[in-house]
């Protein structure tokens, strides 16, 4: 299981990813859209294996947690185990942010694991969590007709869809 406080993004750029993710499953390529229905494009701020979506709330109350961001999505990435992202170019407004809340989360108490903390988060949006290796240089493909995309961050939540969460933030 996992949780993550995720940062959603604008309209125009949650419809082109779900395209995406329908592209990919059209082509027998597991996306994020078809692992429960349940996910929507974001990128993950933090993530455990619980996360107490009332402590964050609480962490970061008074903390503007969506402000309006402006993204560039540009390439495409991997990480160990077949995940496939897009990724977000880092820029000094996004690490800023990102520190922001890692600072009051780590001033609550609030565990998150260690890649998603300042110095070590690699913003990305998901796209397949377990991508078989044969059909890999076709979903990177298929990704980078997609791309680039000019995103805004446009909603915030605390998220555990095996337990059916989804706290707005």
């Amino acid at each position: 299981m996992v949780a993550a406080i995720e940062l959603y993004l604008d309209v125009d750029t949650t419809r082109r990813v779900r395209n995406l993710w329908r592209a990919l499953d059209a082509e027998g390529i597991p996306s994020l859209g078809s692992l429960h229905q349940k996910h929507r494009p974001h990128l993950s701020l933090a993530a455990a294996h619980r996360i107490d979506p009332h402590a964050v709330a609480e962490a970061l109350s008074g903390f503007q947690v969506a402000r309006p961001i402006p993204l560039s999505i540009d390439f495409v990435g991997q990480f160990v185990g077949r995940v496939l992202w897009l990724g977000v170019t880092v820029t000094e407004d996004l690490l800023s942010h990102h520190r922001a809340v890692h600072d009051r989360l780590s001033a609550a108490g609030v565990e998150i694991w260690d890649h998603y903390r300042p110095g070590r988060w690699v913003p990305h949006c998901t796209i397949s969590l377990r991508v078989p290796n044969p059909v890999m240089a076709p979903a990177v493909r298929r990704c980078l007709e997609y791309l680039p995309l000019q995103a805004t961050i446009t909603g915030a939540a605390v998220a555990d869809h095996a337990n059916d969460i989804s706290h707005p933030l």
